[in-house]
């Protein structure tokens, strides 16, 4: 995990999403357009929070997310998602 630039605002959190499983338990190799969107990723970066709630995730965690919480970008040619603590489900 390579230090980012970027400073979430308020309660944002940055994500760097954990990469797509490419191959089943039983080893079968699973095709890019069959693979799902990740839902796991790791806190890159956190914002202090607001005045009435403070971030409870920190940078390193692990966490969970919805499939299609937080939006993407892209920043020195790595994927990110940026989303508010809200939208995260579980620190694993």
């Amino acid at each position: 995990m390579a230090k980012v630039n970027i400073k979430p605002l308020a309660d944002r959190v940055l994500i760097e999403p954990l990469q797509a499983e490419t191959k089943t338990a039983s080893g079968i190799i699973i095709p890019d357009n069959a693979k799902e969107k990740p839902q796991k990723g790791t806190v890159v970066a956190v914002g202090p929070g607001t005045k009435d709630e403070k971030v409870t995730v920190k940078v390193g965690d692990t966490v969970l997310y919805g499939k299609y919480a937080g939006t993407e970008l892209k920043f020195d040619g790595t994927d990110y998602l940026m989303m508010r603590e809200s939208d995260i489900l579980a620190i694993v």
